[in-house]
């Protein structure tokens, strides 16, 4: 039975996936690339950076030495700090810009206005997709755990915060590149601190 449903599977075009895994192995930095000397730091379980004493210096980045294609990604975070000005985010289909701490791609983003919104981060600089904020009331968890699910499915983007749909965007710019690697951001300019935790991928793979 096992057999045939995949097959039906194969044969209609759906993505089928791998089992999910998880992208940090909770201890180290292993697999890992960015500031890890004087930004990023692994405290209770959690990736975490920033501080509520001082300004960020400027936006800092976490990202995975693999690159990821069409895949569905989850994880939890926290953010904590200035509700007017903190901000975080969780890079996908992106690239390192070379010689420069900043990377280009696409950003599921965390807070300010941004919750649950597309952003297109050093490349078209502006946000492709956002939901009403009626949407996001009693959804957002502020100074408290929430939870991102992102799937990219060929040029179809999509954003789940704690279970919500936020985003669902198809890229129409076909000079998008459609993989690149997965990263973490700490915005700059605010007395702010980020917590990642759970963080699990599942690899899918087109049927033909």
């Amino acid at each position: 039975m096992r057999s045939a449903l995949v097959l039906i599977l194969l044969l209609s075009g759906v993505s089928l996936a791998a089992d999910p895994v998880p992208l940090w192995n909770g201890k180290d930095f292993s697999g890992w690339d960015g500031d890890i000397k004087d930004t990023w730091r692994i405290e209770d379980g959690c990736i975490v950076a920033g501080n509520l004493s001082e300004p960020v210096k400027r936006n800092e980045f976490l990202c995975t030495t693999k690159t990821y294609g069409d895949f569905e990604l989850k994880l939890r975070f926290k953010l904590v700090g200035d509700k007017a000005r903190a901000n975080a985010g969780v890079q996908f289909r992106t690239k390192r810009i070379p010689n420069h701490h900043e990377v280009s791609g696409y950003q599921a983003d965390v807070g300010q206005q941004y919750w649950g919104a597309l952003y297109d981060e050093s490349r078209r600089n502006k946000v492709l997709a956002k939901p009403d904020e009626k949407l996001l009331v009693g959804v957002v968890k502020h100074d408290d755990w929430n939870e991102y699910t992102i799937r990219c499915e060929g040029p179809r983007v999509r954003l789940w915060l704690n279970g919500t749909l936020t985003v669902d965007y198809t890229e129409a710019d076909e000079k998008i590149e459609r993989t690149g690697v997965i990263g973490l951001q700490i915005h700059g300019g605010a007395k702010a601190k980020v917590y990642y935790k759970d963080v699990r991928i599942e690899e899918l793979k087109a049927g033909k």
